[in-house]
């Protein structure tokens, strides 16, 4: 399935961007990805162990910190410690809009990020991290000589990755400022240790002293020839894979299930996001979805509009419905499709409008549905599959009209 796209605020109050990588079916748990130093979201680790992962039934909110990738903020105002606080914010959007993370997972840096911020997020039961330094002043290493101008002149810029980032004192001295010791120690959550031991960047006695710093349960996984980056794909799905199976022992499997059938009873759930004007999120019992508006009137066009939403309960419902007839006369149609268009029309000049029209004057509203399946149809079918595709319930339902009852909800009530 296509990530959505999310942003929430960050630490420093910018909006950060995010993706939302989600099963194709039920969801058993929820894991935060934290990207390596200067990395984004969308490096190859990132999105092809979220995909992986979303593969085997695990949404992973993947986001890019402060001033990195598609994110808003200046990364010169940044350091480690922001670095810990957009996690924790990312992880409190999930829990608001979606459910908390069960799992947290970190690369590079953003290892250490995970291991320093894991107990601030208690609905985590796992913590991985992937190339991860024991010490959060290793990054400073990357540095080299202009370690010494950044202390003498208060900044400079530094070339990384192909990049170039300026560097402040404040970064220098937070990360300076930051052991990871006492956390790893007290993390009282499952821990995994990945990494690979010809890892040029972090080197292997990292991943020792991460290991013998935490207790039970805990353990380490070999990523043999792998890189720093993981850049290559069979890398990345391996760690994925490893990362399903492990964690499986710490995600309760009726965890997320026992939250939706709980929402599934309330019906359809929509409640702000908090990214942009109009942004919602969508709960339906186990799925979640985003609705939104086009940048043009004022959106992110984060998701479908509301009037899209109402034609996709329209297209869905004519499919299924022809599918159900086909099955029931045996019929070999093939593979159906069903595109719905929607508008606004005068109802004095809609010659195809029916009874819809008849004695309105103004606009109306004006669904055109096109069914497409695959091979060919002789004209006595096709004339019965349009007949058939007006039964739906849906289209019923909007030929019928509805009443709509609305109420407040009281005060001692609410969430």
């Amino acid at each position: 399935m296509p990530p959505i796209r999310i942003t929430f605020a960050g630490a420093l109050g910018d909006q950060l961007a995010a993706r939302l990588d989600q099963p194709p079916g039920p969801v058993r748990a929820y894991a935060l990805f934290a990207h390596c130093f200067t990395c984004s979201k969308d490096s190859v680790a990132a999105q092809h162990i979220s995909r992986k992962l979303a593969s085997l039934g695990i949404g992973v909110l993947r986001f890019d910190f402060t001033g990195l990738g598609s994110s808003q903020g200046e990364f010169a105002n940044t350091n480690f410690s922001s670095n810990v606080e957009d996690l924790v914010g990312a992880a409190s959007f999930l829990r608001e809009h979606y459910a908390a993370p069960n799992l947290l997972i970190g690369h590079s840096l953003g290892g250490a990020a995970v291991l320093a911020g894991a107990h601030r997020i208690p609905e985590a039961k796992g913590v991985v991290t992937i190339g991860a330094p024991a010490d959060v002043a290793h990054v400073l290493q990357q540095f080299g000589g202009r370690l010494t101008d950044i202390e003498r002149d208060g900044s400079a810029e530094i070339a990384l990755a192909g990049r170039k980032f300026k560097i402040t004192k404040q970064f220098v001295d937070d990360a300076k400022a930051r052991p990871l010791k006492a956390h790893i120690a007290g993390l009282r959550k499952a821990l995994l240790v990945m990494h690979a031991p010809t890892d040029q960047t972090v080197g292997i006695e990292h991943a020792s002293g991460i290991f013998t710093a935490a207790r039970h349960p805990k353990s380490f996984v070999s990523l043999d020839n792998a890189d720093h980056l993981l850049s290559m794909r069979s890398d990345a799905a391996y760690a994925a894979e490893v990362i399903a199976a492990w964690s499986s022992r710490y995600l309760p499997t009726d965890a997320v299930d026992g939250a939706d059938q709980e929402r599934a009873a309330d019906g359809v759930v929509v409640s702000e996001t908090g990214a942009g004007k109009f942004q919602n999120a969508v709960s339906a019992g186990r799925h979640h979805l985003l609705a939104d508006e086009p940048v043009a009137v004022g959106g992110l066009d984060g998701g479908p509009n509301p009037y899209d939403y109402l034609a996709i309960a329209l297209g869905a419902c004519t499919s299924m419905t022809l599918r159900v007839y086909a099955e029931h006369k045996k019929l070999d149609l093939g593979r159906l499709s069903v595109r719905v268009r929607h508008g606004k029309v005068a109802a004095e000049h809609c010659e195809d409008c029916g009874k819809a029209a008849e004695g309105r004057k103004g606009q109306i509203d004006r669904f055109e549905r096109v069914i497409s399946v695959e091979g060919e149809l002789d004209p006595g079918l096709a004339e019965k599959l349009t007949e058939i595709a007006s039964k739906c319930p849906v289209h019923r339902t909007l030929e019928a009209g509805v009443a709509i009852v609305t109420r407040l909800m009281p005060p001692a009530q609410r969430a």
